[in-house]
């Protein structure tokens, strides 16, 4: 359940979890947001990362309605920023642990306690936009920095998904894309 501040009192607004396992976008196309994870080559993550948090960072400094929702169980656009953010970071550190350790090992992270638990709905559109340019700079530089046999290393999900570092740029990079696309914003 995720609570909105709405005027003086919370009003609670369930959103859905998302349970599914999206590692299938590796193998096929998205068919909701068209993003084929199989055809950019991986040297240009840290370049796409950059263009994308761009694109997050343009919508955020317009302000306006960019915390209401659409409907009342789907993410608001500043909302779905947030868990991009959140997102960079958590792979910035994936990506530093795999490129550190063999074998990485990967702590599960609840993407919707941490929507409820950061209170997405009510955090600073304009600071949200920093805060996703300065963790896609360090994720895009930390994938700039991969070089050679490095893009096979490995990291294991608790789920038991396994990734080379190829394979989770790869994954990584249909979230923020797929959710320009949930907010109207297709690449």
């Amino acid at each position: 359940m995720l609570l909105i501040k709405k005027t003086d009192h919370v009003v609670a607004m369930s959103i859905t979890p998302d349970t599914k396992n999206w590692t299938w976008v590796l193998e096929r196309p998205c068919p909701e947001c068209g993003f084929d994870t199989r055809t950019f080559p991986r040297e240009d993550a840290g370049r796409m990362l950059r263009e994308n948090a761009q694109q997050w960072q343009r919508l955020l400094a317009d302000g306006g309605e960019v915390g209401r929702r659409p409907e009342s169980r789907v993410w608001s656009p500043l909302e779905y920023a947030c868990h991009v953010r959140d997102v960079f970071r958590i792979f910035d550190e994936r990506l530093r642990m795999m490129l550190t350790e063999d074998d990485a090992q990967f702590a599960n992270w609840d993407q919707d306690e941490t929507a409820i638990t950061e209170r997405y709905g009510e955090q600073g559109p304009h600071q949200v936009a920093d805060e996703i340019g300065e963790a896609a700079t360090a994720l895009a530089d930390r994938f700039d920095s991969v070089r050679g046999d490095q893009w096979t290393r490995v990291g294991l999900r608790g789920d038991g998904s396994r990734f080379t570092i190829e394979s989770f740029a790869r994954y990584l990079m249909h979230d923020p894309i797929h959710h320009l696309h949930d907010v109207g914003l297709a690449d």
